[in-house]
């Protein structure tokens, strides 16, 4: 019964998606448990590149069952393309599997993102407007719409036309807005209720049949930690459980069917959108971090704020979601510095900080502790034993598992499946 949960330590864009997919090769179902198109997963094959929004990452492999499960929003019409994309590119996927309640992301839930996120002016979350958060306060506020309701046409019919009605009149008297009409809405969505059809399941009900027969699970988070709807840098966060917790009811499983938690740490650290960021970098190492990873969003191409890596957070996400390894991705970008720094801990007014601050108040005034490490001027795309990287880089990743606590058990060195350093056997 191996469940392997692999989930972000930090603000999103470690590399989840090259983790994943060079796991998914010994799994046999890939699920998707929170978020929606707000996420994206750049994953390498063979020097060709893939861009995954929906899609589990698993999806590259053929055979593999590939879940969308009831904690995603999903916009049929991006999942849809997505699945023609890959389809146009040779890629199986008719091991795809959609949750029947999962929620739909409807043209208002677009709109109204972007309307909130504009009337907020100075105070803006940063989001992608991609309908992701008005899809998740419809599900809270029980007005939602779920794909079991858009497979049934009648169903369907009526809750979109209630639906319709109450967002028209937010839309046109709180933001003066036109709205949207009922019957072209309901043409485009049941267009798409017939192409999704083959797809739609409960796959909760598929998860633990794969579970009980001994198959092996691997679930796939969007987003990190520090965007978790509960733990993360709130408000500046995301509408869903990003951290390990969150598969439980994401995916419809208990919490013993988990078997390991897998935390991807970028070598260093990025960031986009609004909030604070102790680390952050606005010299040119910031800038050479920026262009040597060519750091801009897969989804929005927006440049990610870059800084040194930060084993607070990545202590802090450990503790949260119990991870057992660290996947560390990216570790090459940092190859032609001659110092690297990791900030250890906090001070706040002269104190030093026991816990991660919940007051962004505080957070953005705390003072990072670095400890200054020689850097290893070495090109590390080329290794494949954990021994034979520098010895400056093992000692900057020894000194992150000892500050984090965690063990080290993968460390990437590149985009390429093969640029993968495996420490310890994770569906062993």
């Amino acid at each position: 019964m191996p469940a392997v949960v692999v989930m972000g330590t930090q603000w999103g864009d470690e590399g989840k998606g090259k983790i994943v997919d060079y796991l998914a090769e010994k799994a046999d179902v890939v699920a998707r448990y929170q978020g929606g198109n707000n996420a994206g997963h750049t994953v390498v094959v063979e020097g060709k590149q893939f861009k995954l929004q929906l899609l589990p990452s698993g999806i590259l492999y053929k055979g593999k069952t590939c879940v969308v499960g009831n904690g995603v929003v999903v916009d049929p019409g991006v999942i849809l393309k997505e699945i023609k994309g890959m389809q146009e590119q040779g890629i199986d996927t008719s091991g795809l599997k959609i949750s029947n309640r999962a929620h739909v992301i409807m043209p208002y839930h677009r709109l109204l993102d972007e309307a909130e996120e504009t009337y907020r002016g100075d105070h803006k979350i940063g989001t992608t407007k991609r309908g992701i958060g008005p899809c998740y306060m419809d599900k809270n506020s029980r007005c939602g719409i779920r794909i079991v309701d858009l497979m049934d046409e009648e169903e369907f019919s009526d809750k979109l036309k209630r639906n319709i009605e109450a967002k028209n009149h937010l839309l046109k008297d709180v933001y003066g807005l036109d709205g949207f009409d009922y019957e072209t809405v309901k043409k485009e969505y049941l267009g798409y209720a017939d192409e999704l059809r083959a797809y739609v399941c409960d796959t909760s009900t598929a998860i633990n049949k794969a579970l009980k027969n001994g198959q092996k699970v691997l679930f796939e988070g969007a987003q990190a930690t520090l965007l978790d709807l509960d733990h993360g840098t709130y408000p500046y966060v995301t509408s869903s459980n990003p951290i390990a917790g969150g598969v439980c009811v994401g995916a419809g499983i208990g919490p013993t069917k988990i078997d390991k938690v897998i935390g991807v740490v970028k070598a260093y650290t990025t960031r986009v959108g609004e909030g604070p960021f102790p680390t952050e970098l606005f010299d040119e190492v910031g800038n050479h971090i920026r262009d040597r990873g060519h750091e801009y969003g897969t989804v929005t191409g927006r440049p990610r704020r870059c800084g040194w890596l930060d084993a607070s957070v990545v202590g802090y996400a450990g503790r949260l979601s119990g991870i057992d390894y660290m996947a560390i991705t990216r570790l090459d970008i940092l190859d032609e510095l001659e110092a690297v720094k990791l900030c250890v801990g906090y001070k706040y007014k002269g104190q030093l900080l026991e816990e991660f601050p919940a007051s962004l108040k505080v957070l953005a005034e705390v003072e990072p502790i670095y400890e200054e490490l020689p850097g290893w001027q070495s090109d590390t795309t080329g290794v494949r034993n954990y021994a034979d990287l520098p010895l400056n880089a093992r000692r900057y990743l020894e000194r992150l598992s000892e500050v984090a606590d965690i063990k080290l058990g993968i460390v990437s060195v590149g985009p390429g499946r093969d640029q993968t350093i495996v420490m310890h056997e994770i569906f062993g």
